[in-house]
């Protein structure tokens, strides 16, 4: 499937999200869109809004933030490269990922003092505290 580089040409947001393969299912993306996770050009809109050629999508994913620029128009979805086409991560967008990725990389992990099951030993000093021997 080839995407349509027609500045005329206008698909739904959720289907071009998915298309893009920011979503593994177009429900998904419909819920995304309806949560306030995705917006147009800075506007919260609807699933059923046009995406257009030019179009600034911001897409909030859990921790992770893309802000892409519209290159091209899919309604279907397509192999890795051609999504990859359809749009263009701003610059602003990839250093703010890979700031945030180096700062989950320097934060210890949660837990990470703890190895395991606790020992009898430990066991006991948890019941000293909270009473119960």
């Amino acid at each position: 499937m080839k995407p349509s580089d027609n500045p005329d040409d206008r698909v739904r947001l959720d289907k071009w999200l998915w298309a893009a393969r920011f979503f593994k299912h177009r429900t998904l993306a419909t819920e995304a869109v309806d949560g306030g996770k995705i917006q147009l050009n800075g506007i919260r809109v609807k699933p059923a809004k046009e995406v257009k050629i030019g179009d600034t999508v911001d897409i909030q994913l859990a921790e992770t933030h893309f802000k892409v620029i519209v290159k091209g128009i899919a309604d279907k979805r397509g192999s890795a490269p051609v999504a990859q086409s359809l749009y263009e991560e701003t610059a602003d967008s990839t250093a703010a990922r890979e700031n945030q990725k180096e700062q989950g990389k320097l934060a210890a992990t949660p837990g990470a003092d703890l190895h395991g099951r606790p020992t009898k030993r430990d066991r006991r000093q948890m019941g000293r505290f909270t009473g119960e021997f």
